[in-house]
């Protein structure tokens, strides 16, 4: 029996290589093929009972890890994480995957990404939605109901175009009430710390007066659309809201923010981020989800999980593990 060797698979290898190239010398009129040079458009479907939803790309944004980026836990050991994920150690990769939900009566878009103007701005890696939108044959023209989740820049500013007009003109623009009441609040936006909590301040401004804040309010609790109720997740931002999407006996929970990046803030809960308003009930929120889902067994939809972000979650000695869905060809 020949005995398999690590010595006889790479000589293997070279010999294939090397029948290769001299093949690919010899055959007439032989070329390279060209790289496409660029991604495929990035959208995925799937059903939730009688619901058919499609996950829409934005993009992603890479930018160095930094010492502040998890404020209790000390660089090295997030490094270490992001090694032990396969991800880059130094660098941390923010990727936005907004949704469509069509209930066959009502076309409803829930969070809009960084903004078509980001896709300049950034050369293309984020700002993708409104383009693979269009590439998954959603007119946005047709759009019924854009559900907001809360005011970040990546969940809000795709409410307009480059050109600051509406990028659903026909739609009915719902924010959730706790988190319009803080934004808008002028003893709040006069007691906010310079950087970034002004930036979002002003940022909140800009994008709705563009719109002429015509916003529909909607309550924690409550039915936003039929089959589509809002759920208080208060702590990564004032309002910030997520919501349970039931049809048939299917569930899905759209938790937006409740977790960032899976491979740091599922696996470790108690971690907090620097872009969480209250960190301390953005981790009580973030433990009860997760409980939760692990519980039920229920899908989730995670705004910044690896597209098409959504997975199921379970139960692990330290935190809990995300496990992707498997793509699925059908639906």
């Amino acid at each position: 029996m020949n005995e398999l060797t690590r010595r006889s698979m790479l000589g293997a290898a070279a010999a294939v290589g090397a029948a290769s190239l001299t093949s690919a010398g010899t055959t007439p009129g032989s070329a390279a093929a060209q790289p496409a040079g660029k991604q495929a458009a990035g959208f995925y479907r799937y059903k939730v009972g009688d619901y058919e939803i499609t996950v829409v790309t934005d993009g992603a944004t890479t930018r160095p890890l930094d010492d502040n980026f998890i404020i209790n836990q000390k660089k090295e050991d997030v490094s270490a994480a992001l090694a032990a994920a396969f991800m880059e150690k130094d660098k941390v990769t923010i990727r936005y995957s907004p949704i469509v939900v069509n209930t066959g009566s009502k076309l409803i878009v829930m969070d809009t990404g960084t903004g078509e103007a980001n896709f300049e701005r950034s050369k293309g890696a984020a700002g993708q939605f409104q383009g693979n939108l269009k590439a998954a044959g959603i007119d946005r023209n047709a759009v019924d109901m854009v559900v907001i989740s809360h005011f970040h820049s990546d969940h809000i500013n795709g409410l307009l175009t480059a050109d600051n007009k509406p990028a659903f003109p026909n739609a009915e623009i719902l924010v959730p009430a706790a988190e319009w009441k803080y934004f808008t609040d002028e003893g709040e936006i006069s007691r906010a710390p310079a950087g970034r909590m002004q930036e979002i301040f002003q940022n909140v401004k800009r994008v709705f007066d563009a719109l002429g804040r015509k916003v529909t309010q909607y309550d924690a609790g409550k039915e936003v659309a039929p089959g589509i109720t809002a759920v208080a997740t208060y702590g990564h931002s004032a309002g910030h809201t997520s919501h349970l999407i039931t049809s048939g006996s299917g569930k899905l929970f759209v938790q937006a923010d409740v977790t960032n990046l899976p491979q740091l803030f599922v696996r470790n809960p108690g971690w907090h981020a620097s872009f969480d308003q209250d960190p301390k009930m953005a981790e009580e929120v973030r433990r009860k989800v997760y409980d939760m889902l692990a519980a039920e067994k229920m899908m989730v939809q995670g705004f910044h999980y690896p597209f098409p972000a959504v997975a199921y979650v379970e139960r692990t000695p330290t935190g809990y593990r995300e496990i992707p869905v498997p793509w699925s060809s059908t639906l």
